[in-house]
């Protein structure tokens, strides 16, 4: 039975040359990273553009990856980073899509009405309290990852997704 090499293996072969490991990273991770880019892109040729910049540049920059991270947290703080970065310039979030939320069940939203509710608060939500939301409910990321990702404190990201929940919960009157 063949073990799954971990990532560390994967980047140190990577740094040796091996295409090979570039592309299991790649393909290990850009599903998941699409996936969540999704959620603030205006289509998919922007979501595309996204996942594969924040690829090349996590590629160009692997000698500087000091592994006290997780491969996967390094690549979602770039690719944020990236995002933030287009949305500082044009800032247009598209209709969230019941398929882009792949960690909620359908069965958690019973109707269609209740399911618009729940993305039109989500879309109301400010884009820190949205990425934050979406970063830790979500994509499962600790508030000391996603302070990581983002520049700021773990309090300043418990604190955000705690208002956004509490937004959350006022919109859809829980």
């Amino acid at each position: 039975m063949l073990t799954q090499q971990s990532d560390f293996e994967l980047i140190a072969q990577a740094l040796e040359g091996q295409q090979k490991a570039f592309k299991e990273l790649y393909d290990r991770y850009v599903d998941n990273l699409y996936q969540f880019l999704a959620q603030f892109g205006n289509s998919d040729d922007q979501n595309e553009e996204w996942t594969q910049r924040a690829f090349i540049k996590a590629f160009h920059k692997l000698h500087s990856f000091k592994q006290k991270s997780s491969f996967k947290t390094w690549l979602f703080t770039i690719a944020v980073n990236e995002m933030r970065t287009d949305m500082r310039k044009s800032f247009h979030f598209e209709d969230i899509d019941q398929t882009q939320l792949p960690h909620f069940e359908e069965e958690e939203i019973t109707t269609t009405e209740m399911w618009a509710n729940a993305k039109q608060a989500l879309r109301a939500l400010s884009p820190r309290k949205r990425m934050i939301c979406l970063l830790h409910i979500a994509e499962g990321y600790s508030h000391q990852e996603i302070g990581e990702m983002l520049g700021i404190s773990e309090v300043a990201s418990r604190t955000t997704l705690f208002r956004a929940k509490k937004d959350l919960r006022q919109s859809l009157m829980l």
